[in-house]
């Protein structure tokens, strides 16, 4: 599999390049000029017969004969299928550990992936879907339900609470390895896919399930953790959050001091900074103390639709590779509350989000981040993970070719957390030390 686009690329050109050496090609070749001249002949034939066909009778063989020449069909939901056969999904967000948390108490055991599971995703339908990969997210609730916990002191089990997701994830990851690899690396996902298997990446989502230690994002990252969302819902005491519904009162004003240091170290490490659920005075701080390119995994365009969650236009024009910007992707949530008015969140909804990011950030920081099983509703036309093609063919519909369409279903994923590799390298080449920084209200240290 290749995500690699070319200048001189055109809508003829595959997405998926095998190269040969000098040697294998000329076992492949007819040695003599006779055999030579038949192999000429017969290909020539066929591709002017194609050729007829599309010219002349493209409304009853254009769809199938097109393919053969190179060509994307015209149906879009052929051409979507076309498209994902080499540029599959990786989703930024998948919220299976947390289902599998609430409905069977997490025993592993009772799970049946190969089969129909509750919720929207199991192995049929992501296989349906034309999925590559997805982070596992190893969610668990805020302490509290108002956002709000004084010092963040009270015992709220959160750490238990994630490594058990952690362990969730893993176990599932290994009860199916026909299906599923536990992705590390940027290389891990790229191997997975081409072993038509589905990548599995762990993130975790919210600074809260640090229990305000730096010590445990290392353990998280040693255990396979690659992205930390910096808050949920709540405020903790690394950042901001923006809350849920409009009023979230700040507490830090952004980021706190220990937050700039978790970032440090985040970047340190390779874990990738996320911004979903914070405030927009944090995100805009993270953008200038990351040095590395960030992430949205599951947000959409507050300009579509007016809610917190979603990243306004003047943060979207702080991503990018120009002066004054970073790099990142914006990971597109399906959740119906974040993408339009009530019983009107749509594939085609979804999609005016993907194209606002694009047209504010750019095609190149787009990406897809459903959120599934995290929500309980779902848009009409997405109601699954067996949906992506649907999202896929309405963008080729409106003018999308198959780059861009590859960018947004992997592509930009991978060259962002590529670009936090490199810095992670760097980092540690320079011999750059592991934050200590400490809680100031930890009443043990």
């Amino acid at each position: 599999m290749s995500f690699r686009g070319r200048r001189d690329s055109t809508e003829a050109t595959p997405l998926l390049q095998d190269s040969l050496d000098e040697e294998q090609q000329q076992k492949l070749w007819p040695p003599n000029p006779k055999s030579r001249g038949i192999v000429w002949g017969s290909l020539t034939l066929t591709f002017l017969i194609a050729l007829v066909l599309v010219l002349g009778f493209n409304n009853e063989f254009g769809d199938v004969v097109r393919p053969w020449l190179g060509f994307l069909p015209k149906d879009p939901l052929l051409a979507a299928q076309i498209i994902l056969r080499d540029a599959p999904v990786i989703d930024g967000h998948i919220d299976l550990p947390f289902l599998v948390r609430s409905q069977y108490s997490n025993n592993v055991t009772a799970v049946d992936l190969a089969s129909r599971i509750p919720g929207h995703v199991d192995i049929p339908r992501l296989i349906k879907g034309k999925v590559g990969g997805f982070f596992w997210s190893t969610y668990v609730p805020c302490p509290k339900p108002d956002g709000v916990d004084g010092d963040f002191l009270d015992a709220s089990w959160r750490v238990r609470d994630t490594l058990e997701q952690i362990d969730v994830s893993k176990l599932l990851i290994e009860k199916y390895p026909k299906t599923f690899r536990l992705a590390l690396t940027t290389d891990d996902i790229k191997e997975a896919i081409n072993s038509r298997k589905i990548a599995s990446l762990l993130g975790v989502e919210g600074g809260h399930q640090l229990g305000n230690s730096i010590a445990v994002l290392r353990q998280y990252h040693a255990l396979g953790v690659r992205y930390v969302t910096l808050t949920h819902t709540c405020h903790n005491a690394f950042a901001d959050s923006c809350g849920y519904l409009p009023g979230m009162i700040p507490l830090h004003g952004g980021l706190s001091a220990l937050g700039k240091s978790l970032i440090e170290e985040m970047n340190r490490l390779g874990v990738l900074v996320d911004l979903s659920h914070t405030s927009d005075a944090t995100t805009t701080q993270a953008l200038r103390h990351s040095k590395a390119p960030v992430i949205w995994s599951h947000s959409s365009a507050r300009a579509v639709h007016d809610v917190p969650r979603n990243i306004p236009d003047e943060v979207l024009r702080l991503i990018g590779t120009g002066e004054g910007q970073k790099d990142g992707v914006v990971m597109v949530n399906f959740a119906p509350f974040f993408v339009a008015n009530p019983g009107e969140a749509t594939v085609a909804a979804v999609a005016d989000h993907v194209e606002h990011i694009a047209k504010i950030a750019g095609i190149a920081h787009v990406g897809l981040g459903s959120d599934f099983d995290g929500i309980e509703d779902v848009p009409i036309g997405l109601e699954d993970v067996s949906k992506y093609p649907a999202l896929i063919a309405e963008l080729y519909r409106r003018g999308w070719n198959k780059y861009a369409l590859a960018g947004l279903t992997g592509a930009n994923l991978l060259r962002v957390f590529e670009g936090a590799e490199r810095v992670a390298r760097l980092l540690q080449l320079a011999g750059t030390e592991p934050k200590f920084d400490v809680y100031n209200k930890r009443p043990d240290l």
